[in-house]
């Protein structure tokens, strides 16, 4: 089956949201889209509230948590194992990269701070987040002393860290790539590494092997800080940054706005047919949050706010579906 086109919808929102920030992130959990972190004002965190998405009424409300409340903070990852919300990393109020590992308990409205300090993946922000049944995976971002390329995991059953063999020197540190599971390898995509890359790299944990993969297609300019699922096999990959602002975060660079697919098992990528320049695409943006959820009974990917080419934070939210050759739609 080949993946050929798919569709935008612009939600609805009703109720006080979050409003218009970059930098922030979202995970779901059913049919709840929770997001934490963010700037409207360049490298100034906005609040630490949890903000709650109902995508089934499009409505929005605030969780008042308990617990170890994590501080405000920009470049941030969040991610959900089953019901459970884990918060890591970002920037404070004074550009300090941070390294804290909080958990929220969904059904408790409960933080936990599980890990800090010396414990854990070093200090960082704009790095990648990804998971799978039982692993919290990280990595690369910006860290104290430059960008990273190392990737760890928290195992949410054992309840410790990993730490995993180092790439080669052709994985090159990176802030803003893509991370993700695909039938159980990491798959490291694009970034920043001092220039927009457009590299691919896949890491095994079983054998513990990083490779380079080579791939082919309509192959996407090299980009970072980008919006990106796994959908079966494919990794799809939505606008990104792919001309940095020579203002660094302060500024606006230059923004894509297609939709391409990496098919994982042939190394082809594909540009889809998304209707760009319709009412519903949300256009060329980068530094959004993003996050694999369902939507109207489809699979997807789902993208809140982000950064404009006129350097604007965005509050919209979009819903991007995916069809399948053979499903005739």
């Amino acid at each position: 089956m080949a993946l050929v086109q798919g569709k935008w919808i612009k939600l609805d929102q009703k109720g006080t949201g979050p409003g218009a920030r970059s930098s922030h992130a979202i995970t779901l959990v059913g049919q709840k889209g929770y997001v934490f972190g963010g700037e409207f004002t360049p490298r100034v965190p906005l609040d630490n509230k949890l903000h709650v998405f109902d995508l089934k009424e499009l409505t929005w409300s605030v969780i008042e948590g308990t617990g170890d409340v994590p501080p405000p903070r920009v470049g941030v990852t969040l991610v959900a194992v089953g019901q459970i919300i884990y918060v890591f990393g970002g920037r404070d109020y004074d550009h300090n990269e941070l390294n804290e590992l909080y958990s929220f308990d969904t059904s408790t409205n409960n933080w936990t701070l599980i890990s800090s300090g010396d414990i854990g993946p070093p200090h960082r922000s704009y790095h990648s987040v990804t998971a799978d049944d039982r692993h919290v995976y990280i990595f690369g971002g910006c860290g104290v002393a430059g960008r990273l390329n190392d990737l760890w995991a928290y195992d949410v059953v054992d309840k410790k860290w990993i730490q995993y063999p180092k790439p080669g020197d052709n994985l090159k540190g990176r802030g803003g790539p893509g991370l993700l599971v695909v039938e159980g390898k990491i798959w490291v995509v694009y970034g920043f590494s001092g220039e927009e890359a457009d590299d691919v790299h896949t890491f095994d944990p079983a054998h513990g092997e990083w490779t380079q993969i080579e791939t082919s297609g309509e192959k996407p300019t090299a980009r970072s800080v980008f919006s990106t699922v796994a959908i079966g096999k494919y990794i799809v990959i939505y606008g990104g940054e792919v001309d940095p602002s020579d203002l660094g975060h302060m500024g606006a660079g230059k923004f894509a706005a297609e939709v391409y697919a990496l098919d994982t098992e042939t190394l082809v990528w594909k540009r889809w047919d998304d209707g760009l320049g319709s009412a519903h695409h949300p256009g060329p943006r980068g530094w959004c949050a993003f996050a694999r959820g369902h939507w109207d009974g489809e699979v997807g990917l789902l993208v809140y706010g982000g950064n404009s080419p006129t350097n604007d934070r965005l509050g919209d939210i979009f819903f991007f579906t995916p069809y399948l050759e053979a499903n005739g739609k």
